[in-house]
């Protein structure tokens, strides 16, 4: 993809808080952890932490992505002359002629020493966006809380979420509804209009259409021609089975909408798992402490053990089995579809709290019949007297 004008101006890395060479899950932690920090619902009616979210999102959407950030990389070694004469989406294959809409605001600063250039101040596109052409929309994030057996088995539920989406009255055209927008008559639809001087050639967005390419002669009651308002949304997901505690799944085009004919942003959903009170999960497996009595443990036992898609399975416990022995029950894990954990039963032998007279005295009778002691290698036990 040719660089965006935003790429000769912004230090992605630096809104990220990390250096120009940090892996990709750094990038993806750093991310992860601003966005919690500032998204909107966590900072209602903060417009310095909604604009930091959009900022934090807007870097994550090229650095995060390995083919977009090798590209940004490559633009910012040239310098935003590069940009302008042959560097990385420059005019063709050739690197020959430049347009100064490609490079935003260097065509500003060089327009301006003819008289020429972007127009400022005038109206935004839709929404607010400055410039021409379409413009995405920007990536959201939400959260969803799930059981631990949802996780595990998978399920298609809703996300809710208040946010930016096409106009419930007009559907995204801006214009009252019963009119449509027509083609704007002074750049004919292409939101810009051409100024030749010699040989510079520049451009700057309509002063008709501010840029957008069609006029609104009667805009929407409801969002006011801005095409979006923001409103309560629900929006389905499928979680796959097996998946796990903070992990995120992509909804492509379910995130903000675009602008100006541009596609709209992705939903980034992250996954909170609620804990079991019995299983616990480590990778694809399960976990679960079983506790099983001093004799089970001694003489050994077949130890019926419950399972968290069926009835329970019996574990064969062998005799002189310690406390804290871990035993595998293949299959009975988390199954993600393309594989199956097993299940990991560690066995914890109960010590009563209170004894009977008759458990006492049979624990007592025990004790005299065990004549060796197990900590006779240490070399601390006191001579028998």
């Amino acid at each position: 993809m040719a660089p965006q004008r935003e790429w000769f101006e912004k230090d992605y890395y630096r809104v990220l808080g990390v250096s120009d060479t940090a892996s990709q899950k750094d990038i993806r932690s750093a991310y992860r952890k601003l966005s919690r920090q500032y998204h909107p619902d966590a900072n209602p009616d903060d417009k310095a932490a909604e604009d930091r979210f959009k900022e934090v999102s807007a870097a994550y959407d090229v650095v995060g992505d390995p083919e977009k950030r090798k590209e940004y990389d490559e633009v910012r070694k040239l310098g935003p002359m590069g940009g302008m004469f042959g560097g990385p989406g420059a005019g063709g294959a050739g690197g020959g002629g430049f347009r100064f809409e490609d490079v935003g605001d260097i065509g500003d600063v060089l327009g301006g020493l003819f008289g020429r250039g972007r127009r400022r101040g005038g109206p935004a596109g839709a929404g607010g966006v400055r410039g021409t052409g379409p413009h995405r929309g920007q990536d959201l994030e939400s959260e969803l809380h799930l059981s631990f057996e949802d996780a595990v088995h998978g399920l298609t539920t809703t996300v809710h979420l208040t946010s930016e989406a096409a106009c419930s009255t007009c559907h995204g055209s801006g214009a009252r509804p019963g009119t449509t927008p027509r083609t704007c008559p002074i750049c004919d639809g292409r939101g810009v209009v051409d100024d030749n001087q010699g040989f510079f050639s520049f451009s700057s967005p309509c002063p008709e259409c501010a840029g957008r390419g069609y006029v609104i002669e009667e805009p929407c009651p409801t969002c006011r021609g801005t095409g979006v308002e923001r409103r309560p949304r629900e929006v389905k997901v499928r979680i796959p089975a097996g998946v796990g505690d903070g992990q995120r799944i992509r909804l492509r085009g379910r995130g903000g909408p675009g602008r100006n004919g541009g596609p709209a942003g992705d939903l980034y959903v992250t996954v909170r798992v609620a804990p079991h009170p019995v299983f616990g999960r480590r990778g694809n497996d399960l976990t679960i402490t079983v506790p099983i009595t001093f004799p089970e443990a001694a003489l050994g036992a077949d130890v019926s053990v419950p399972t968290l898609d069926g009835g329970p399975v019996k574990v064969r416990i062998p005799a002189g089995t310690r406390s804290g022995r871990t035993f595998r029950v293949r299959g009975k894990g988390v199954s993600t579809g393309r594989k199956t954990g097993d299940m990991l039963v560690t066995v914890e032998v109960a010590v009563p709290q209170k004894l009977s007279a008759e458990e006492r005295r049979a624990v007592e009778a025990l004790a005299a019949a065990n004549g060796a002691s197990p900590r006779a290698h240490l070399g601390a036990e006191e001579a028998t007297q």
